[in-house]
């Protein structure tokens, strides 16, 4: 019998252990991102990721970003690993556009002011490709797409000016383009207030940038997706217009922006790409921002992504920043972990600081700020105090490029460092070993075997290859054990810029650490979120005109989030 109790309690622990281990990721995506070579020089070297293409090619996938000399590879989305082609097309390519049609991938990237080649590789895992004739010129943000038939398109714009436009591809002549072109749709900042250019949609005076077209066919429906008003931008992310064939005409869809990411750690959520992933879960790949050294830094980040029993297209990007589960894990369907921020403006210690790049960066919940220690020795330490003991499930750790002065794609960069945690900061337990580490890593997210209770988090430095080691933010997921707060009592919305905005107020709730702001064109269609802490106030100015909305709000701390608040109609 004893034996038999001492079984169960090993299989329960293995369990838990097991169910602890689930695959999670968190935005941005943790690639070893290529560093620019353009708009940089020494105080600005910077590495960036951005306009990511990604296609299913033989239940695998691969994922196409601009200028990375190179592509990534994955078996399942989880984990990508970088691909280098054995041939030159690759250096400079721009905004890429990529599709999967019968045995091969297909291949190409912009280049507004000279000709292109469609690649073509049945072999892309070993960046093995080959070239066409340059048949296109001129285009810029291009996007490929062979429908059923076997026709192909290719759509392309990037612009403050021109529209998206098509033309049609002779898959018998190597896809060469048709004469005729045709012109879909241009920006409407006058009735999509999310058009409008700016942070927060507050430049009037510069017109936005409609770019990054990509098209999806979905249950016969065609999926015309563009960006809006500029990358550098909280605000930036993707609308779509809806057609019944791939020439339109196109409609647009009343919950525009369908992928917007304002608020959280790190914006952005535009100029991407939808692809099937595994299970048969559809994702949404796409530009943030980071634009600390140039305006286009920017890191990727992927969103479930859903099409309604209306057939309308949306991303989940609630709490969108934070640990989800995995695409691998099909039928959580990239859903919310419930893991909570356990690190945000905690008492903060560090070995040593530079300038105005001081600790309290590590722990503000802002990209764009940083911290910077006088070197980059394995002397140089970190320690945060949660202030109670709370269960530790996985630790982000965001390094910053500080005058790095490096260019291009280049071999052998690494990270390396140790986290252990404590309850007392007397005895100290090992919890993340990265000592003997050879990946390049600069948004490694770290999920623990088992849940830590910890209160002190401390970060030693071993190596990392740039000059100086300046980290952003040190993000620590997990839960607390009090209680979540209670829900938001009273809402008010008012309508605001002639329908393309919102003002809302709501009362402050005790205990809470911030608030997810939900909006949508109807009760049960509230899929746009910005996360906002330490306010209980929200100038939204991205809606349609002639359309109503509906607004909730939930609340959020360490021990979990509340229940919705009633939802408030606003015409």
């Amino acid at each position: 019998m004893r034996n038999l109790v001492l079984v169960c309690f090993i299989w329960l622990v293995g369990s838990c252990m097991l169910m602890a281990q689930q695959p999670t990721y968190c935005n941005p995506v943790n690639i070893d991102y290529t560093y620019m070579i353009y708009n940089a020089h020494e105080d600005l070297s910077y590495r960036s990721g951005a306009d990511p293409a990604v296609v299913r090619f033989k239940d695998e996938y691969y994922m196409f970003v601009t200028r990375s000399m190179g592509y990534w590879h994955s078996k399942n989305m989880d984990k990508w690993e970088f691909v280098k082609p054995k041939q030159w097309y690759f250096q400079g390519s721009n905004a890429p556009a990529a599709f999967n049609y019968r045995d091969s991938i297909l291949y190409v990237a912009g280049n507004p002011s000279g000709s292109m080649s469609v690649l073509y590789s049945d072999a892309p895992e070993k960046g093995e490709w080959q070239a066409t004739p340059s048949i296109l010129h001129n285009l810029q943000d291009p996007a490929l797409f062979i429908d059923d038939d076997g026709q192909g398109y290719m759509y392309w714009g990037s612009s403050n000016k021109f529209p998206v436009r098509a033309r049609k591809l002779d898959k018998n002549k190597r896809f060469r383009p048709s004469d005729e072109i045709y012109e879909f749709f241009n920006l409407d900042p006058i009735k999509h207030g999310w058009e409008r250019f700016g942070e927060n949609h507050s430049d009037t005076i510069n017109g936005g940038y409609i770019e990054g077209p990509w098209m999806n066919k979905i249950n016969d429906t065609y999926y015309l997706q563009y960006a809006a008003p500029g990358t550098e931008f909280n605000v930036y992310g993707d609308g779509v217009y809806v057609g019944d064939s791939p020439l339109g005409p196109f409609k647009y869809a009343p919950n525009n922006p369908f992928s917007y990411k304002p608020g959280g750690f790190i914006n952005g959520a535009g100029h991407g790409s939808t692809v099937l992933g595994p299970g048969n879960q559809y994702w949404h790949f796409s530009s943030m921002s980071v634009s600390i050294n140039v305006g286009w830094e920017r890191k990727i980040g992927m969103f479930p992504t859903f099409i309604d029993e209306d057939g309308l297209m949306y991303s989940n990007t609630r709490f969108g920043d934070y640990p989800h589960y995995a695409p691998s894990q099909s039928d959580k369907k990239g859903s919310f972990t419930g893991w909570m921020l356990l690190s945000y403006k905690k008492p903060i210690e560090v070995s040593s600081s530079q300038f105005e790049y001081t600790a309290n960066n590590l722990v503000d919940e802002d990209v764009k700020t940083f911290w910077l220690a006088e070197d980059k020795s394995d002397d140089q330490w970190i320690k945060i105090d949660l202030e109670k003991p709370a269960l530790v499930n996985a630790i982000q750790v965001n390094y910053n490029d500080y005058k790095s002065n490096i260019y291009g794609k280049v071999a052998n960069l690494y990270h390396q460092y140790t986290i252990e945690a404590s309850l007392d900061e007397k005895e100290w337990h090992l919890i993340v070993d990265r000592s003997e580490n050879k990946l390049d890593v600069p948004n490694d997210y770290m999920v623990l075997s088992k849940s830590e209770k910890a209160r002190f988090i401390r970060y030693k430095n071993i190596y990392v290859p740039t000059p100086y080691l300046s980290i952003s933010d040190i993000r620590i997921f997990g839960k607390g054990f009090g209680n979540a707060p209670k829900n938001v009592s009273e809402i008010k919305v008012i309508r605001t810029d002639k329908g393309r905005g919102a003002n809302l107020i709501w009362n402050e709730v005790e205990n809470a650490q911030g608030y997810n702001v939900l909006w949508g064109i109807a009760p049960d269609k509230l899929y746009s979120s910005w996360l906002v802490y330490d306010k209980t106030s929200l100038e939204i100015k991205s809606l349609n005109v002639d359309q109503p909305y509906y607004f909730s709000i939930e609340t959020f701390n360490e021990n979990g989030v509340s229940k919705k608040s009633r939802i408030v109609k606003a015409e």
